[in-house]
């Protein structure tokens, strides 16, 4: 007899399909009535609320401060960087008009068209070019470390909740530099805070490398990333940290005084993650019974779930629930506060207890007379089954609970390093690296393939025509790549490392 599960289709069925479906029982967010814009309920926003401060402070640890600058782009701005304006060109969505009239006809129609259209910010490097260079008049002003949190818009035909919408949240580090070492040393800092962050707080194990020039964000001299390996086996790009040389100085005219009196041009970075990590969190950690998220980004670490069949047990049971929750609600957990859902919905505790499960919060606590009786509760852990549950004194609880909570942290990490380390392949021949990224059957969705490290002759060409045939990208020159002797997989050159493949979103 098949296991129930609270999600359907489950993840080897229909995989797409599952991920909506998670989104969906765990109340995280809702496709919006403007097409490709999803609304983000309080659940999935209080995610990213926790994602946004640990990084926020993350961010003012390593001397960065924030900053806020406009919506709206200049068409002037974007001409000023003919390569980045083309890489977002497709992707912009542009103001032309101010003003709406009354049309005759029951409408309105735009009245006042603009002396220059405005692009809706798709990204930031311009507009905030444009105030750097007035803020940037010597050696002294430098460096420059500015973040923004903000949205943007990339006008997307195929939208997918949290993974690409039409609007989304993220945040955008823009700094300054008076030469090009310091630069490339914020560069790679920033990656390491992302690498960290994905690792010590999403429980995301992932692999730090340069992007190709294929690959690299529209300006850019380099761009070096961060990739985790999601459930189906394809690669998610979770944050990125570009290295711009003096192309956008000079096109934004950022220059400064040097020590020796010159003026020259500054060196500037950028670099930014999004909403796209809750995606990340549900296909690197979900299950058939919904989302399960790590306790140290979790929007509430336990859920106490009474259980009662009347009023006068229901009494008893919430007295012995109030006391519990005043033990634990002032405690704190990797200096932050241990947050605590006390459940007194008028519905069946089971129906409670699974509620709980598909928003895969952490700990569930079940308490009912005979808990009482013991002075215990019923844990039930997020990173386990749900029966899994054990029966625990109090005491117990109270004085283990952070340690329970790391456990499951832990829990987490290694499940999702276990499944990259089994699903990541080194391949010398053509006709290997193939089979391994052609499925096996057109008719049933099913999940394969996985990270593969390949040699590459760096050609250009031969990394699109791979794309073409099998829909596989180079995600990667992976960091800790050592040099060595191959030849590439693909066309058969001469290669001196290998990098990192997989089909990606």
């Amino acid at each position: 007899m098949a296991k129930k599960t609270a999600v359907n289709p489950k993840r080897e069925e229909n995989y797409p399909l599952w991920y909506q479906q998670v989104i969906k029982v765990a109340d995280l967010a809702e496709n919006s009535d403007v097409r490709g814009c999803m609304v983000i309920k309080p659940w999935g926003y209080a995610l990213w609320e926790n994602i946004q401060r640990e990084l926020d402070d993350m961010f003012k640890e390593t001397g960065h401060k924030n900053a806020y600058f406009p919506l709206f782009i200049p068409k002037s701005f974007f001409e000023k960087e003919a390569e980045h304006v083309e890489g977002f060109a497709k992707e912009c969505a542009v103001v032309t008009h101010s003003k709406l009239i009354p049309d005759g006809e029951g409408g309105l129609r735009p009245a006042a068209p603009l002396a220059e259209p405005l692009i809706v910010r798709p990204t930031s490097e311009t507009i905030i070019g444009a105030s750097f260079s007035k803020w940037v008049n010597s050696y002294r002003d430098l460096p420059l470390l500015i973040n923004q949190w903000a949205n943007v818009v990339r006008w997307e035909m195929r939208t997918r909740l949290f993974l690409r919408t039409t609007e989304f949240l993220w945040q955008e580090g823009h700094t300054v530099h008076a030469d090009s070492d310091d630069a490339m040393r914020e560069t790679l800092k920033m990656l390491d805070v992302y690498s960290e962050f994905a690792e010590d707080y999403l429980a995301l194990p992932v692999i730090k490398g340069e992007k190709t020039a294929g690959e690299r964000f529209p300006g850019a001299v380099n761009t070096y990333c961060i990739e985790a390996l999601m459930q189906d086996k394809k690669a998610l790009q979770a944050g990125t940290s570009h290295f711009l040389g003096q192309n956008f100085a000079k096109a934004s005219d950022i220059k400064f005084t040097n020590k020796e009196g010159e003026i020259v041009h500054a060196w500037t970075t950028s670099w930014g993650v999004s909403t796209r990590l809750i995606g990340a969190l549900i296909m690197a950690h979900g299950d058939d019974n919904g989302m399960v998220m790590p306790p140290r980004v979790a929007p509430a670490h336990i859920a106490l779930i009474p259980f009662y069949r009347d009023e006068e047990v229901r009494e008893k049971v919430m007295v012995y629930i109030d006391a519990l929750y005043e033990k634990l609600h002032g405690m704190r957990y990797h200096d932050r506060r241990l947050v605590v859902e006390l459940d007194d919905r008028d519905i069946n505790g089971s129906e409670k207890s699974w509620d709980w499960i598909k928003k895969g919060i952490p700990i569930r606590l079940e308490i009912g007379p005979k808990d009482i009786e013991a002075n215990s509760v019923f844990m039930g852990r997020r990173d386990k089954e749900p029966r899994e549950k054990i029966s625990v004194s109090v005491d117990e609880f109270v004085e283990n609970v952070c340690s329970i909570l790391d456990d499951i942290q832990k829990s987490l990490y290694d499940k999702a390093l276990q499944f990259r380390t089994d699903n990541t392949h080194k391949f010398d021949e053509k006709d290997e690296f193939i089979a391994f990224y052609t499925p096996k059957s057109k008719k049933k969705p099913e999940i394969h393939g996985g990270f593969s490290l390949c040699h590459w002759c760096g050609d250009t060409a031969c990394e699109d025509q791979i794309n073409t045939d099998l829909k596989v990208t180079i995600r990667c020159i992976p960091n800790e790549a050592p040099e060595e002797d191959g030849s590439c997989i693909y066309c058969g050159k001469p290669s001196k490392r290998r990098v990192l493949f997989a089909k990606c979103y």
